[in-house]
């Protein structure tokens, strides 16, 4: 059964594993494409591999680069998007806290996820899950981590502003507790954040 749908892949649910198969573009060279799609499905299987020894991810249970496909364990819960303006502000600051907590640990093991949204954020059993690697990479450079966190704070400020301001901070403790590069990053944040605003003027 297909549950969604994006620009690079389509995701399908089979009993309890969940398959992630990356399309063809029309667009490219075909060989070229294939290459492409090769390559994004091993770095993602190893970006799997690689964070399940610091944070929750789904358990990839088998993979093929020329299929282009990922078979993963099916996580039972529910988005922290759809989950978070609904909590206490006790339960919201620690959900916050744990996102923080699990993105400091990826960085701090040269992990950029690339796409930190509330969407790809599950929470189940009492655990945070980070899902959807695809556009994640392997890199140590503070440059990519204060993107990585000016993402989320955008995500914040326009899915879920009534709190954004305090859940940022609460994600912030956590990251701050347990990113090696913590100080570092913030200053590089700053900048990043004033690029944001520098290009939203202009346009």
């Amino acid at each position: 059964m297909e549950i969604a749908r994006g620009a690079e892949a389509v995701i399908l649910k089979e009993g309890n594993h969940i398959i992630k198969k990356r399309v063809s573009k029309g667009y490219r060279y075909p060989s070229l494409d294939f290459e492409i799609r090769k390559l994004s499905t091993r770095r993602e299987v190893k970006l799997l591999t690689k964070a399940s020894k610091f944070v929750n991810v789904p358990s990839v249970i088998k993979s093929s680069d020329t299929e282009m496909k990922i078979v993963l364990d099916f996580i039972d819960g529910i988005k922290v998007r759809d989950l978070i303006d609904s909590l206490s502000d006790a339960k919201r600051r620690r959900i916050c806290f744990d996102i923080g907590k699990s993105v400091g640990l990826l960085h701090s093991n040269g992990i950029i996820h690339g796409d930190l949204t509330t969407s790809n954020f599950i929470f189940s059993e009492g655990k945070i899950y980070f899902i959807d690697f695809g556009l994640g990479f392997f890199d140590n450079h503070v440059e990519h981590m204060a993107v990585d966190i000016h993402l989320l704070k955008q995500a914040f400020e326009s899915k879920h502003y009534a709190h954004f301001e305090d859940s940022f901070e609460w994600f912030l403790k956590g990251y701050a507790k347990y990113c090696n590069k913590f100080s570092e990053v913030m200053k590089r944040f700053s900048a990043v954040e004033k690029r944001g605003r520098y290009k939203r003027k202009k346009n």
